[in-house]
């Protein structure tokens, strides 16, 4: 039923299903909150995809923050790979960005795996990045972190997982980003191995607050919720798994500590922090969409 479940939330931008048409194209930007110096690039998580028929990852995000004066990239990279092979990935669309548009630097935004990802970039070509904010996203994990649907999906339907991550390939028109379950049976260790390779930002231990907000010339910052289950009408809810530890439903607060800390108590699960399934939220939960706004207004404050 997990997996089940959880295939479900993974195909929530799927129209078809929802009877969900295009977005309609945001206004002209009238506001100078998210105008930050450098583009903003949205780094979707494992399972995700930029848009499907004009259905966003990050429901609503790129629009607001157009809106509102950012310029903004959102990237593409595998559904099921590595976070090096997927850092690889975003490292060749931002040069290629960089080449064509003459930008210098990128504020990343990444969500669950996408935080691993921008930091494989950060790694590789600091120059070329302004800050990382990661949401809902591993900086250390311990082997309990690994008790998650996520993981069960990797580890035990690792043909379906592989099939299913092909079709938002292609259904996203992506369809030659390489997938392989193989890569990401060990995401634990990987996220560790980053830990050690990628030390800018990671607090000294598990659960630390130390994590560094500026450092090597880069800023660092994260956010996560610590609710597995929000909405009863949200079909992701069922795919949360709610533990003895605070998560968001894949991924402890613990393990999501990186940089400075803006929150890690947010109302939300591990969907609800890119706004889907299609905005459904906890009563009284803060608004996703906003959050992303005023990390971009802190950003432009900062000079980035």
């Amino acid at each position: 039923m997990r997996i089940r479940s959880l295939l479900l939330s993974c195909s929530l931008a799927l129209p078809s299903l929802f009877g969900v048409g295009p977005l309609a194209h945001a206004a002209p930007a009238a506001s100078t909150t998210a105008q930050t110096k450098y583009p903003i690039v949205l780094v979707h998580g494992f399972m995700g995809f930029k848009e499907i028929l004009g259905v966003d990852y990050f429901y609503q995000v790129p629009d607001d923050l157009r809106k509102n004066g950012a310029k903004v990239y959102v990237a593409a990279v595998s559904q099921v790979n590595s976070a090096e092979v997927r850092g690889e990935q975003l490292l060749k669309q931002m040069q290629q960005w960089a080449a064509t548009d003459g930008v210098t630097k990128f504020n990343l935004i990444g969500h669950s795996q996408g935080g691993p990802t921008a930091r494989y970039v950060a790694g590789m070509a600091p120059q070329l990045v302004a800050s990382i904010t990661t949401v809902g996203s591993p900086s250390r994990m311990i082997a309990s972190d690994a008790d998650n649907s996520v993981n069960d999906l990797i580890n035990n339907y690792s043909q379906l997982t592989s099939g299913f991550g092909s079709f938002v390939a292609w259904i996203s028109g992506q369809s030659k980003l390489p997938q392989n379950v193989d890569a990401i049976k060990n995401f634990a260790d990987e996220v560790n191995a980053f830990a050690k390779r990628f030390p800018l930002g990671v607090p000294r231990t598990y659960c630390g607050l130390d994590g560094k907000e500026f450092e090597g010339g880069i800023y660092f910052y994260s956010v996560t919720g610590n609710k597995a289950k929000t909405n009863g009408w949200d079909i992701s809810d069922a795919a949360m798994v709610d533990g003895t530890t605070p998560s968001d439903g894949v991924i402890s607060v613990c393990s999501a500590r990186f940089g400075k800390v803006l929150r890690d108590d947010y109302p939300w699960n591990h969907i609800d922090e890119m706004n889907h399934v299609f905005g459904l939220l906890g009563k009284g939960a803060p608004d996703p969409v906003a959050f992303y706004r005023t990390q971009a207004n802190r950003l432009k404050l900062k000079g980035l």
